[in-house]
């Protein structure tokens, strides 16, 4: 009986022992699987992770790249506007062309009235815009001087915008064509040298206009346009013919040159007032009504008032009798 008891808690100790190690074994397995679905889970992530990182890094690289250029350009624009406007706010870079004596300017204003005779060799001619830019603001006095004395009625204060415009078109754009002919041409001469012969120039034409605006005969004008203006404008033919080789170049260059320097002065004489009169009616309209001068109403205002001191002066002496 003990062995049988034996035996059988033996055995029931065994069959309990294989049950646990079996239920043991199906958790253990499933266990297994719960790890393994979690490392699959983890490395899944971990992939994901590591795509990411790299999507974010190389948005991160460009924007960083974008940046930089942008910062690059913005700072390169920004020296570029600083060099702009240091150029034309320091006066240094223009005092060149502008340091000139007076002894100087009225000795280069008498020369431009004296052809040159030597145009074997190239002549000299004066790098300054002092004298022709003062002979332009001359030019456009005179001309404002000659729209007054000659009863050309003013609207709003467009004659001196249209005298400006006139002028300094006419030496900066002639200038400009002459220095290109020139450049075709193969003359030595240079932009700044073209503007400063051009405008010395125009001494003629301010000496002509000045006289015939108040010595009111075409036959004055002509003599002197023939002779002063004839002769600043030799005074430029030769310095060009100086500063040129071969005949036709020459002839285009001198020709043009000449042509366009004798027809200005003409037109300043003759047609300048009456284009003038057609733009402002054109502008403004023929029935407006013009701005009443101060100066032509001048000697009016003094007649009447010395009318009004003599009356009251007489009313006082009558007044002073009686008594």
């Amino acid at each position: 009986r003990r062995g049988t008891g034996s035996a059988v808690i033996d055995m029931e100790n065994t069959d309990d022992t294989s049950g646990s190690s079996f239920e043991d074994m199906g958790e253990m397995h499933q266990r297994m699987k719960e790890e393994e679905e979690v490392a699959e889970e983890a490395e899944a992530t971990e992939e994901e992770t590591g795509e990411d990182g790299e999507f974010l890094g190389m948005k991160g690289i460009k924007g960083q790249l974008g940046r930089q250029v942008a910062d690059e350009v913005w700072q390169a624009g920004k020296r570029q506007a600083s060099k702009a406007f240091n150029l034309y706010a320091n006066i240094d870079i223009l005092r060149p062309y502008f340091d000139v004596e007076p002894m100087q300017v009225r000795n280069r204003l008498i020369e431009s009235m004296i052809p040159i005779r030597r145009i074997h060799f190239p002549q000299k001619i004066a790098g300054e815009l002092y004298g022709p830019m003062m002979l332009v603001f001359t030019l456009v006095a005179i001309l404002l001087h000659g729209m007054k004395t000659s009863g050309t009625v003013i609207r709003e204060g467009t004659l001196m915008g249209t005298a400006i415009g006139t002028c300094f078109g006419y030496w900066l754009g002639v200038s400009s064509f002459i220095y290109f002919l020139a450049y075709l041409c193969n003359a030595q001469i240079t932009m700044l040298q073209t503007l400063s012969l051009l405008g010395y120039g125009l001494f003629g034409h301010c000496v002509v206009l000045f006289v015939t605006y108040n010595v009111h005969f075409h036959s004055l004008f002509y003599i002197l346009w023939l002779v002063v203006g004839g002769l600043s404008t030799l005074r430029m033919v030769a310095a060009l013919i100086s500063r040129t080789v071969g005949p036709t170049p020459r002839l285009v260059l001198c020709g043009t040159l000449g042509a366009l320097h004798m027809l200005f002065l003409l037109y300043l004489h003759f047609a300048y007032h009456k284009i003038v009169e057609g733009i402002l009616d054109t502008l403004e309209g023929p029935n407006m009504p013009p701005i009443q001068r101060v100066a032509r109403d001048l000697p009016v205002v003094a007649t009447a008032a010395m009318n009004a001191v003599n009356a009251t002066v007489k009313t006082l002496g009558v007044i002073l009798q009686s008594q």
